[in-house]
């Protein structure tokens, strides 16, 4: 594969940016998650959801990464 077809264009990039600054957000926006219920398996919803926001973060790094590569 050449250079320039792996290069992105700056729409393709601003995107990617707009989508891990709205993860960033929400992982910092605590009131959205600050509660018990509902509760997973006896977990409340405030550790839950947090080990659900990783696995959702790591799939999209992981598919911005293979969008880029």
């Amino acid at each position: 594969m050449t250079t320039a077809a792996r290069e992105s264009t700056p729409q393709k990039t601003a995107l990617w940016i707009l989508i891990f600054a709205a993860l960033f957000a929400v992982a910092l926006w605590v009131p959205l998650y600050n509660r018990v219920e509902p509760t997973l398996f006896g977990v409340p919803f405030f550790y839950w959801f947090q080990f659900v926001w990783i696995i959702v973060a790591a799939i999209v790094t992981g598919v911005a990464y293979l969008c880029k590569a």
